[in-house]
């Protein structure tokens, strides 16, 4: 599976997008949090695969394991099982996943932000896998694996850049198209309960996870920019009328000496000298 990037402009994109002597491909250039990412998944499969005792160790204590209360509530293993995988085709994939899709958004957001994205992604993948298993939908089994948080990252990436063309194995595809295929097969081999249905549960779980973030984000934001605007809406109310109460008592200083002041009053001016004295250190 591979990502191309290509460059559009306004006079030609319909003509590029559907395939020219113009259209470029270019590899993803690597960044720093997948880079890191590929580094950390890679060396955990190899130790465990040369060490089996090493192996057998991070799947009892590192991966999902919904068996028992007892390990399915310790919460580590939400992130932990997301750098475990259970054969090479599996590493393999991810990380070929990871590698193409990851540097765009990481890019795109920062670092930080893009860490942060696609351990959650994984998270809720986990959650919807231990979710799923309770009601009984799938069978109880031990998770492990990124494929929740890479495909995330493909269903964010699908929702901000849909002018990306992927391609699986060998088959060109815009990069929606290859999201609604692979959401409707995973739906299918639930229902079916078919091989690796659990799995497949936590794919659509981080699948979901990113398109909710996508296209919630805005929301949330304009919100916050509202509750930011009525809170400084308030503040200067609050800041007015203290600065019209400071007056009134400045004004019966002056007619009648500061022994007038109730005790009430006096603190009024105790905290406009202590906003004023803020404001000067801002």
């Amino acid at each position: 599976m591979g990502l191309h990037d290509r460059d559009y402009t306004q006079a030609d994109s319909r003509r590029q997008y559907f395939g020219s002597s113009q259209m470029r491909f270019n590899l993803p250039q690597i960044t720093p949090v997948v880079k890191w990412l590929l580094i950390i998944n890679t060396a955990i499969f190899l130790v465990g695969g040369l060490v089996p005792q090493v192996g057998s160790f991070l799947l009892h204590w590192f991966s999902i394991d919904p068996r028992s209360w007892f390990t399915a509530i310790q919460p580590w293993r939400l992130v932990s099982y997301q750098f475990l995988h259970a054969d090479l085709p599996h590493i393999v994939l991810n990380m070929l996943g990871l590698f193409f899709f990851g540097p765009t958004l990481e890019k795109h957001w920062g670092s930080r932000r893009f860490l942060l994205f696609y351990l959650g992604c994984g998270i809720v993948a986990g959650l919807s896998f231990l979710l799923l298993m309770a009601i009984g939908v799938v069978g109880a089994a031990p998770l492990l694996g990124a494929s929740g948080a890479i495909l995330g990252v493909l269903a964010a990436c699908a929702i901000l850049f849909p002018q990306f063309i992927v391609f699986l194995f060998i088959i060109p595809m815009p990069i929606r198209v290859l999201a609604v295929v692979m959401t409707l097969l995973y739906v299918v081999n639930i229902i079916a309960g078919g091989q690796n249905a659990g799995g497949d549960a936590a794919h659509l779980g981080g699948m979901a996870a990113g398109a909710a973030y996508i296209l919630l984000l805005p929301k949330l934001e304009r919100l916050k920019l509202r509750m930011h605007a009525q809170s400084w809406e308030k503040r200067m109310e609050e800041s007015r009328k203290l600065r019209f109460e400071v007056d009134r008592i400045l004004a019966k200083v002056h007619r009648f000496g500061l022994h007038s002041l109730t005790t009430r009053e006096k603190r009024t001016l105790k905290k406009a000298t202590q906003e004023e004295i803020r404001r000067q250190q801002l």
